[in-house]
């Protein structure tokens, strides 16, 4: 199992739903950051369960601990080790679920993989894993911030067939996301979001929607072609995160309806450098960031674990009725404006590191 991601910025994240902790590892952090949990716990408070009446019951604080890899409050370029206690588990909930596997969830894969599976939460199938994702994002956040002045932020864009207005994505901030329960800055469009959720959670069942995310002030040059190009990793980071079934750059499948003498997105002067008319590209071209903000949407499905009643078999291939017990989101998007923003930070500043040490050794 690859539980790795990054070249030059590295993490490897740890731990299943249910065990005693799950956190992460980051190597290659730079020396001589100043870092506190203070840093990071504002991130993980905003993707904790429990943090409004739309989420999972589960009560979970989600207070970071740096085991390793600081010193007075800096970073000292050795790995960065981040964990966080899991204290609210009810693995109880999930008797009724080891011998059924879930409809639409990972525990029939999972069990068809390894032979065996972390039957309570969905282990590291389940959305607590993407903790060690928000953390070490974080951190990344804040180097793109401070160093090289890169601004990320996401928002709920739809819940089921409820779409927000046009958002200004050149102002939005992370404030104005958080001013509404759901995260969506349009607030005549939130209300509706979160009366459909609330009903939702009340009957037993779920609903998807769309997180869409803007990168501001990224370099031109970031993305290494061929295979891997700045959207393909993009694309890799969004639909590693649990739920996610889409992704988009720029125009995304609205692209295709389009001729190619309304797509193109024209060249201009730009304080001293080249930049483009429109952004249908999304900030990206022949996978390599052309200046412009990277426009991203990520679609998310409805949440697996239901408990209205539903007919399917157990593992022995017998009929069952499965009403799964446990606490779980009825929607998944407002909890995941932050992953999706860790998830960009860290291609960007992976991306942004390994384009620094190419200049470092050109020849001109």
């Amino acid at each position: 199992m690859s539980s790795s991601f990054g070249t030059l910025f590295r993490i490897s994240t740890f731990g299943e739903s249910h065990c005693k902790a799950v956190g992460v590892v980051i190597d290659g952090c730079p020396p001589g950051l100043s870092l506190a949990a203070e840093d990071i716990q504002p991130q993980l408070n905003r993707r904790r369960p429990g943090q409004s009446a739309l989420s999972t019951d589960r009560q979970e604080a989600d207070q970071v601990i740096i085991l390793s890899g600081t010193e007075n409050g800096k970073t000292l370029g050795t790995p960065i080790a981040l964990q966080v206690a899991n204290k609210d588990q009810r693995p109880q909930d999930y008797g009724t679920m080891r011998d059924i596997p879930r409809p639409s969830h990972a525990d029939y894969t999972y069990q068809m993989k390894y032979g065996i599976r972390a039957s309570s939460g969905g282990g590291r199938s389940s959305a607590r894993e993407t903790i060690g994702t928000v953390a070490s994002g974080a951190v990344a956040d804040k180097i793109l911030r401070e160093k090289f002045h890169i601004e990320i932020v996401a928002w709920v864009s739809s819940v089921g067939e409820i779409d927000a207005g046009p958002i200004d994505s050149k102002a939005i901030t992370r404030p104005d996301v958080d001013a509404t329960v759901i995260r969506c800055p349009d607030h005549a469009a939130a209300a509706k979001m979160a009366k459909v959720v609330a009903e939702l959670k009340e009957k037993g069942d779920s609903v998807g929607g769309i997180v869409s995310c803007v990168i501001r002030n990224v370099p031109v040059g970031l993305g290494e072609p061929t295979y891997e190009k700045l959207e393909a990793k993009l694309a890799q980071a969004m639909l590693a995160i649990p739920a996610t079934k889409g992704f988009e750059i720029g125009s995304g499948f609205a692209g295709t309806r389009m001729r190619g003498s309304e797509h193109n997105d024209p060249f201009t002067q730009k304080g001293g450098r080249l930049g483009t008319t429109t952004n249908n590209s999304g900030g990206v071209q022949g996978g390599i960031s052309n200046g412009e903000p990277i426009e991203l949407r990520i679609a998310f499905k409805p949440p697996a674990t239901i408990s209205l009643p539903q007919n399917t078999v157990d593992f022995a291939g017998e009929a069952a009725i499965l009403e799964a017990k446990g606490r779980h989101d009825p929607c998944v998007v407002a909890r995941a404006v932050p992953i999706v923003e860790g998830m960009a930070a860290l291609v960007i500043l992976d991306m942004l590191l390994r384009q620094e040490a190419r200049k470092a050794v050109q020849f001109r």
